[in-house]
Order: structure tokens, then C-alpha cells, then sequence
């Protein structure tokens, strides 16, 4: 099973609010879910919510983030810590 880190849209019309889900790359945008990761407000981009924890989980597990999740994980500092941790153990 391959799995992605993407975004599910929540919210109002005109007002979306996405969860950052771990999900099979072949489920429905909406669909199901494996994990929850955190929430995105592109209305209010200091309100992003992130679990690193998790996220460092599944990017070790070999999910691939899309390219919104993976801007998003770089501005929390989440890609930088993945590519540290990555850069030890093939030393």
C-alpha cells in the first residue's frame, strides 16, 4: 500500500479548512483516513497545527507528502529535522 501525506478540505464554502491526513494513494480525497497529522487554515497560516511527532513517524515509514504538505512541513522546521535524522544514520 502506498501512502501519502495530503490534505483533506474540512470547513465552510468559501472558508476551507484542511486536515494534513496519512492516507492510501488510491482513497478518495475525503475519504478515509490512516492517521491524523495536523490541521492547515489558509485563511489564518499562523493557526497550522502540526503533530511532529507523527508526521516524523510516517515520513520514516516512507509516506510521500504532496507538494502543499511537504512547504508546510519545511516552514515547521519537520523537513529539515526528517533530513538531520536521515543524514546520521547513513554515517
Amino acid at each position: 500500500m502506498a501512502v501519502k501525506i495530503r490534505l483533506t478540505r474540512m470547513g465552510a464554502k468559501r472558508h476551507p479548512i484542511y486536515r494534513i491526513v496519512a492516507t492510501d494513494s488510491r482513497a478518495r480525497r475525503d475519504g478515509e483516513y490512516l492517521e491524523l497529522i495536523g490541521n492547515y487554515y489558509p485563511c489564518d497560516a499562523t493557526e497550522t497545527k502540526i503533530n511532529e511527532e507523527v508526521a516524523l513517524k510516517w515520513l520514516r515509514t516512507g509516506a510521500i507528502p504532496t507538494d502543499t504538505v511537504r512547504s508546510l512541513f519545511s516552514k515547521a522546521g519537520i523537513m529539515k529535522k526528517f533530513a538531520d535524522e536521515k543524514n546520521k544514520k547513513g554515517k
